[in-house]
């Protein structure tokens, strides 16, 4: 045996046969070994809050700093077996007792997490632990598990001594379940990227500036850039960026390929214009199909099968055993390939295991995922993490990406109801009413101190933030000791609502604001307490780590104008290639007129609602056929919809309501035929104002009444005025630019096809202004009517 206090070489690599031995079947990390051939028993998500990425950073470094001058941190380790190299990083190796450590951060009692995820966590430390046997010549080792509690600082360590033949068998035993999945796996890279190389475009020709688009892209991941794209709605902006990925992605350079495209969509008819897409090109392939693994991630409330349930095995029959009947499932949805929702749920069944967890599997072995912003933006997104814990090398596709400004400002912001609160103090078991009450006074002290309605305050309270990290502690170990006071109960729920806000509180800088807004304007502090918001103003400094996490990225919209807005919203990285793809309409079809004789501000409404009818009316006499026409907001939507009804009773119309569901709004699209005649009204920025497709005579105009600019209020005043700090452009990041992007995106409605002919007219004097008409397409022939 080597000398016991021989410290690890850190500096080379450890073993001489990882340097030099073939390894036909790749690498893989520890931790994937282990998720995938380790784990075992029940799917169990109750009560399990976990702490934050900083948060188990940051608690690594505390247990780390507490050892002695022996200890070494985050040792890189690897062995090779039978053409597989596994690799990862060991938390902590004191040389001098010969005991190496994992560190798992948490929150609450140690004792109540899930057997099967601490035997998880033991295959991770027993595989480092042969690693080091291995390096060193020891013939065994202590391990220990070391239980981090963020909330306490206290360490729950549990320590096993296993023979050097024990952990090799161990090891050796992972290996053998993956090699081989992991010779498949190397079988269907080879294959896709040799299809995708052949790759051609399904159509015979491209549309006019198309190509320009498809080549901007194919540039841009090839070389591990960053690029905004604007191009005009009907352009075909999803083909020609899946397409451009796709050829680009079986070299990247350096002898490497894209591990996966993540398609990225802000509503559900984006996420299915790229699905029909990807079906187009994987069929137009020949001879055959091309190899593409393609998932569609929905919400997991839309995949739950049980949705009384609770997830884990003593409720959801989908959870019990889920581990166990997972390898097969898992290579059935391989084998499958085209894996859409109600593809994954119907190999789910088949094997009864949980729907959307096994999509959240086949995540990991997916070329091209379809999903929601949230899946890589939002706090703890699971494609951002698992990206950045396995290495991938992933190519972003962002569609109408001037959503993302707004969408990401909601994920990075959080709101704390005082109603919810207090109806929760007086339904609380019991054990919880005295943490309760300690916010209830610390709620209350803000309250004191607050003089006016709505007052931001300079950072965030911290005994107020400390007393809720408290309270969420208690609460999560009170749920794991009685889950009947769970199951998605009201408890729980604001459970999740107040570590969401100590998750955004974690990240509060400049990029946002905190403050306080009395539920009754002028009432006093006495028994009212305050709404306590965190609102993101600038989402850019919380989205760089994205950026950086992906090898490419292209973010495409028709509405990116002006991109040095976009870019600082967006945090894009000061190298972010632009392009702006030339428009493959002409000027004489789309009639845009500027009507400046009408205001729409807030003071002028009642005096704009006969020439707003009569100007509808008029070009509706003019060309009968269909409109569609945006406000401002429902009121006044309502207002200039009984006012036509009242001067042009003979013009059929239609209308958006409040809180549409689904089938409404299907029927309010429905209503728009190549043979019907009427007009549609609908709220500027809402369901109608973009994602739609109406072409030919189902849409023929649109009448746009009002500039889409935000509300003045106290939240945007302050908004505008960080952001005239920040970058000199206040009101226009605030305000105008939001604003016209609606605009836009509505007035885009009209022209889908280069058959398409259509009217668009902009009700309000302010659209002739200079300021404004540079942020509309340069293709419009506007005219102004005086």
């Amino acid at each position: 045996m080597r000398d016991p206090n021989l410290a690890v070489n850190t500096a080379a690599p450890l073993l001489n046969e990882a340097r030099t031995a073939d390894v036909p079947l790749g690498a893989v990390a520890v931790r994937a070994l282990c998720d995938f051939a380790a784990r075992t028993g029940d799917l169990d998500l109750r009560f399990t809050p976990s702490p934050s990425g900083n948060e188990g950073v940051a608690g690594h470094s505390e247990v780390t700093s507490r050892r002695g001058a022996g200890y070494q941190r985050e040792l890189p380790l690897s062995a090779v077996w039978s053409g597989l190299r596994v690799q990862g990083r060991a938390d902590g190796f004191d040389s001098v007792t010969q005991r190496l450590e994992e560190i798992k951060t948490h929150r609450g009692d140690p004792s109540l997490i899930a057997a099967n995820q601490r035997a998880l966590h033991w295959a991770q430390a027993r595989v480092y632990g042969h690693m080091l046997c291995q390096q060193l010549a020891l013939d065994g080792m202590d391990l220990a598990l070391i239980y981090f509690n963020i909330d306490t600082g206290h360490e729950t360590p549990l320590t096993q001594w296993h023979s050097a033949p024990e952990l090799r068998a161990h090891f050796e035993d992972l290996c053998a379940r993956y090699a081989d999945w992991a010779r498949s796996e190397r079988a269907h890279r080879l294959a896709r990227d040799t299809a995708l190389r052949a790759l051609t475009f399904p159509f015979p020709e491209f549309r006019a500036g198309q190509r320009a688009l498809a080549e901007g892209v194919y540039r841009t991941h090839n070389n591990g850039r960053v690029l905004m794209a604007q191009a005009p709605t009907g352009i075909g902006k999803t083909m020609a960026t899946l397409f451009a990925a796709l050829k680009a992605a079986p070299d990247i350079g350096k002898g490497h390929s894209t591990d996966k495209i993540f398609y990225l969509t802000a509503k559900t008819t984006g996420r299915q214009l790229a699905l029909d897409a990807l079906t187009r090109l994987t069929l137009a392939h020949t001879p055959q199909a091309l190899p593409l693994r393609v998932l569609e991630r929905v919400a997991r409330d839309k995949a739950c099968e049980h949705p009384d349930k609770a997830c884990h095995g003593d409720s959801c029959p989908l959870a019990r055993g889920f581990y166990d009947r997972l390898p097969e499932a898992r290579q059935a949805a391989a084998q499958v390939g085209w894996l859409d929702k109600s593809a994954v749920r119907e190999v789910a069944l088949v094997h009864s295991v949980c729907p959307y967890y096994l999509g959240q599997e086949m995540l990991r072995w997916c070329d091209v995922a379809v999903g929601d912003f949230n899946h890589f933006f939002d706090h703890g997104a699971a494609w951002h993490a698992l990206t950045d814990a396995q290495g991938w090398r992933v190519s972003l596709l962002v569609d109408e990406a001037h959503n993302l400004i707004e969408r990401a400002r909601a994920m990075h912001s959080a709101t704390l109801e005082p109603a919810a609160f207090q109806a929760l103090r007086q339904a609380a078991p019991a054990a919880l009413k005295k943490p309760l009450q300690k916010l209830q006074r610390r709620w209350s002290a803000l309250a004191t101190a607050q003089t006016r309605d709505h007052e931001v305050l300079a950072d965030v309270p911290a005994e107020f933030i400390a007393t809720l990290q408290q309270l969420c502690s208690d609460i999560g170990d009170h749920l794991a000791q009685h889950p009947v006071d769970g199951a998605d109960g009201p408890l729980q729920r604001w459970w999740f609502d107040a570590l969401h806000f100590l998750r955004v509180a974690e990240q509060f800088g400049d990029h946002s604001l905190c403050d306080l807004t009395r539920q009754v304007p002028g009432a006093t502090s006495r028994g009212r307490h305050p709404t306590l918001a965190l609102r993101n103003l600038v989402p850019g400094p919380l989205l760089e780590p994205r950026w950086a996490a992906a090898h490419s990225a292209t973010l495409f919209s028709a509405t990116l104008t002006p991109m040095d807005y976009v870019g600082h919203m967006l945090g894009l990285p000061a190298d972010t290639l632009r392009l702006d793809a030339p428009s493959p309409f002409q000027a004489t079809q789309l009639a845009v007129h500027i009507a400046p004789h009408i205001s729409t501000r807030f003071s002028h409404r009642l005096t704009s609602l006969n020439p707003l009818a009569d100007a509808m009316a008029a070009q509706y006499l003019r060309e009968p056929g269909n409109y569609l026409a945006f406000f401002s907001s429902f009121d006044y939507l309502q207002q200039a919809l009984d006012r036509l009804q009242v001067l042009h009773a003979d013009i059929p119309v239609w209308a958006q309501s409040r809180g549409m569901t689904e089938p409404e709004r299907e029927a309010f699209v429905a209503r728009f035929t190549e043979h019907s005649q009427g007009i549609g009204f609908a709220v500027l920025g809402g369901a109608f104002g973009e994602g739609i497709d109406l072409p030919g005579r189902r849409l023929i105009g649109a009448f746009i009444a009002t500039l889409g600019l935000p509300q003045v209020n106290p939240v945007n005043e302050q908004m505008r005025a960080r952001l005239q700090a920040m970058f000199g452009c206040g009101h226009d990041y605030t305000y105008l630019f939001p604003g016209l992007q609606k605009v836009v995106q509505a007035a885009g409605r009209v022209i889908r096809t280069e058959q398409d002919r259509g009217t668009v007219w902009l009700l309000d004097d302010r659209f002739a202004r200079p300021e404004v008409r540079r942020l509309m397409p340069e293709w419009w022939d506007i005219h102004t009517h005086h």
